[in-house]
């Protein structure tokens, strides 16, 4: 299938994306303006488990990109969805925040402190030894064990700062289980975002600055992939990371003005396409 007859869809990466910790990427407002003008549809994808929707999509408008609860998909929602699809109802334990627990209550599950079926982990800032141990005892026992997303380090305003991936390494070194990762690069995510689209795989595009995470999930899904050089991946260093994720990229783009111009020329070229048929 062609990149022209595919594009209905597009997974947008956030973070190195469409912005660079509170500051948008120039050309991210246009993007996305164009995208809802040309009625095409798209989520944001992001491994982020801590914010809600509505709280993810208050910070894309805050810094002038166009946004709202239902464009957002988070790692939260994608655990969630899988945990439910699993066993309705079921009792987790959670280690991690707002974000994540909204999402787990939405879908019906239980929240419990003691005797969980699954033990649920994103990143929590506020992690103690107590919940280690906690969590250690329950996967140890028979829990299953769910990561939202593997990120070891995370960008913040001190630097970088350990994600959610560093502590499941201290959860897998005391427990020897290995954890069903849900966020980018597992296609568990991906799958869950086309699912809420109506696509499949082939009719959409996943958009991203990191190959480990946004090319690789693209890759694992079968959807075609973008890199933009707007974040991790520059023009410097691009093919050593690609490289060193194990995948290429379809379409390799500078920066989103030129993103931005190479989806309207798709969209024009199908667009007569489908008129000569």
């Amino acid at each position: 299938m062609s990149v022209k007859q595919a594009l209905r869809g597009l997974l947008i990466d956030l973070d190195g994306t469409l912005y660079h910790g509170g500051i948008m990427i120039p050309g991210a407002d246009e993007l996305i303006g164009m995208l809802r003008e040309q009625e095409l549809s798209y989520l944001f994808v992001t491994n982020n488990s801590t914010a809600t929707p509505e709280v993810v999509a208050e910070r894309l408008q805050v810094m002038g990109i166009p946004a709202s609860a239902e464009d957002v998909c988070t790692s939260a929602q994608g655990a969630a969805a899988y945990i439910a699809g699993l066993q309705p109802s079921a009792r987790v334990h959670v280690i991690g925040e707002t974000g994540l627990r909204a999402a787990l209550e939405a879908a019906g599950l239980q929240l419990v402190e003691e005797e969980p079926d699954i033990v649920v982990q994103g990143i929590d800032r506020q992690i103690t030894y107590e919940k280690l141990a906690k969590a250690v005892q329950f996967i140890r026992g028979g829990a299953q064990y769910i990561l939202t997303n593997p990120d070891l380090l995370l960008p913040s305003e001190h630097g970088l700062i350990p994600g959610a991936g560093s502590i499941s390494a201290l959860l897998r070194a005391a427990t020897g289980i290995t954890p069903t990762v849900i966020g980018k690069p597992s296609k568990i995510l991906m799958d869950f975002a086309l699912e809420r689209m109506g696509l499949d795989a082939g009719e959409a595009w996943v958009i991203g600055d990191n190959p480990a995470t946004d090319i690789a999930a693209g890759h694992a899904a079968g959807c075609r992939s973008i890199l933009v050089l707007t974040g991790l991946a520059t023009g410097d260093n691009y093919k050593e990371l690609l490289a060193s994720a194990g995948c290429e990229a379809d379409v390799i783009i500078d920066d989103l003005c030129q993103l931005k111009q190479y989806i309207r020329d798709q969209l024009a070229a199908k667009h007569i396409a489908s008129e000569r048929q």
